[in-house]
């Protein structure tokens, strides 16, 4: 009979120390990079101490971006980070946080789930911490897990408990620790120090975790002296000492963490010899960032949103652009543009120079006349213009106010008197399993969202469809309010083209401009979707715009990619 522990998937557990922001989750996402080139079936997952449920309320100024999965969940950037380097689709399962553990502990005591007994951290919270890594990593040859913020934090304990407790129960073939620390260097003193380091592993293992592995995150690699320093004092093998150092890339971590025989560090602990590949193919990252660093062209897209002072709200959109032009070896330079500095303004002066203007989502009335005028600024000039989400509803706001004379047009999340609301709460849906969804003004804000993944018609002759290239497509969405029926003959009479609906047809899902030069938007969220290696079809082809306007309307003769 099989031992139960073999059909147990094997855990990469990541913790960091010292500082927050050392980049947990773009090194946990180049590891399982490394180890899905060596043929090995991957997941990730993010365990995060805060006690929201979610980060879908939280602003986007304390905690960046909320990304969405296909399945609706709202959850950690840091998820995106492990879509854009592994090729593994997730799930709200993928996202846990201290608030949903809690829920689902207090609702099993109400039930009376656990008889009578006192509900405890030990063993009910990390119990149900455990249950929730199985469910996410079942089936799996290995699975990344990371543990939000850093050791030392009273909020994250009951998640290193139970982490400490898989080992325990599994052994050291079955859970591998690796922790994440800072190695700071001392200009005054010209020499990195390694007491943060050691004082993190001590720290770390003064709650029962001695580390396996450790990535050293510093300016510069770490001379073999301090990597011996760093092995003595932490009883870490010196192979395991993994210098991390500040790239001006992030795809080219996969490669030096290779090079430094991280993946087979994990391979041979976790005994995946007879499941992975001798060798790791990391081709494809070789040649995205081959594609970067000898680009053929440069634009620069304008940004405007309305949290920009914080650049992790966008991080997405600002990722997926890159992508774009690395499909083609174009440099993409981003300018970030406050929207409220355009009402305050004008658009002229801050899109100066401009060869794209994108308008990325967002909610509330805040800068939402900005983003008005840098859609009509585009369209206007003929600059490429390309609206996500609250970008698609500020230029069709636009065109109903300057093309089709719908004075005051607005919508009602802004103006709940516009007399023109062409923008609106929707009501009712039909979700992709066919299922009706409902909402109101009265729900929960996280209850009135259309949230994940979701198909849409496009129309053949358009934009749209020469791009994807398909009938059908699915996107992921986050949003409130729709494109508003009523208003559909009289925009469309004013030069509007719907190039995508709802598969019932009661949605708008795209507009474009077929007199403009490249003008669409849509209502979803493609930037989810886009990958360093794939891209995505409506931001190359943006891009691609991009590089036409910067070039006069005719393309220098490309490279082949």
């Amino acid at each position: 009979m099989t031992s139960p522990l073999r059909s147990v998937t094997p855990l990469v557990f990541v913790t960091g120390g010292v500082v927050s922001s050392l980049g947990k989750g773009i090194a946990a996402a180049s590891l399982a990079a490394i180890l899905e080139a060596r043929g090995l079936r991957v997941t990730m997952m993010k365990l995060d101490p805060y006690i929201n449920v979610d980060p879908g309320t939280m602003s986007p100024f304390q905690h960046g971006e909320v990304y969405v999965t296909d399945d609706g969940a709202e959850t950690d950037l840091d998820l995106g980070h492990y879509e854009r380097f592994v090729n593994v689709r997730l799930s709200g399962k993928n996202s846990i946080t201290t608030g949903k553990i809690y829920e689902s502990v207090i609702r099993k005591e109400r039930r009376g789930d656990y008889l009578g007994a006192t509900v405890q951290v030990i063993p009910h919270i990390t119990d149900a911490i455990k249950r929730a890594i199985d469910e996410a990593t079942q089936g799996y040859d290995v699975a990344l897990v990371e543990i939000g913020g850093t050791v030392g934090d009273i909020e994250s304990l009951p998640f290193l408990e139970a982490i400490r407790q898989i080992r325990t129960d599994r052994g050291a073939e079955k859970a591998v620790f690796m922790h994440l620390t800072l190695v700071p260097y001392i200009a005054a003193a010209g020499e990195l120090k390694t007491k943060p380091t050691q004082h993190s592993v001590k720290e770390l293992r003064s709650i029962g975790i001695q580390p396996d592995v450790l990535l050293c995150r510093s300016e510069q690699p770490l001379p073999d002296g301090e990597r011996r320093k760093i092995a003595s004092f932490t009883n870490v093998p010196e192979r395991a000492v993994i210098s991390a150092i500040d790239l001006d890339n992030i795809h080219k971590i996969p490669m030096w963490l290779h090079a430094q025989g991280l993946d087979q560090l994990v391979v041979d602990r976790l005994q995946l010899g007879d499941r992975a590949a001798e060798h790791a193919d990391l081709s494809d990252w070789v040649d995205v960032v081959d594609a970067a660093e000898h680009p053929i062209d440069e634009v620069v897209i304008a940004v405007v949103g309305k949290y920009v002072d914080h650049k992790d709200a966008y991080k997405s959109v600002g990722e997926a652009l890159k992508h774009g032009g690395i499909r083609q070896r174009t440099r993409v330079t981003l300018k970030w543009v406050e929207s409220q500095d355009l009402e305050r303004h004008g658009a002229e002066q801050a899109l100066e120079g401009v060869h794209g203007v994108l308008v990325p989502g967002g909610f509330g009335d805040r800068g939402f006349e900005g983003k008005v005028l840098a859609a009509r600024h585009a369209r206007e000039r003929g600059i490429p213009y390309f609206g996500i989400c609250y970008g698609m509803q500020a230029a069709v706001v636009d065109v109903a106010r300057h093309l089709a004379g719908l004075e005051g047009a607005n919508s009602t999340e802004n103006d709940r008197r516009t007399p023109h609301p062409v923008i609106g709460l929707i009501t009712e849906w039909r979700t992709r399993s066919g299922e009706v969804e409902r909402r109101s003004e009265d729900d929960d804000l996280g209850g009135t969202m259309r949230l994940g993944l979701q198909e849409a018609r496009i129309k053949p002759g358009t934009r749209a469809h020469a791009l994807y290239g398909r009938d059908v497509v699915g996107e992921r969405h986050r949003h409130r309010y729709e494109f508003n029926n009523r208003y559909r003959p009289q925009l469309e009479d004013a030069g509007l083209v719907i190039s995508a609906k709802s598969m019932d047809d009661l949605l708008v899902e795209m507009i474009e401009l077929p007199d403009h030069p490249w003008f669409i938007a849509c209502q979803a969220h493609p930037e989810f979707l886009s990958t360093p290696r794939q891209g995505h079809p409506l931001f190359v082809g943006f891009v691609r715009a991009a590089r036409e306007r910067r070039a006069g309307g005719k393309l220098l003769k490309e490279a082949q990619a």
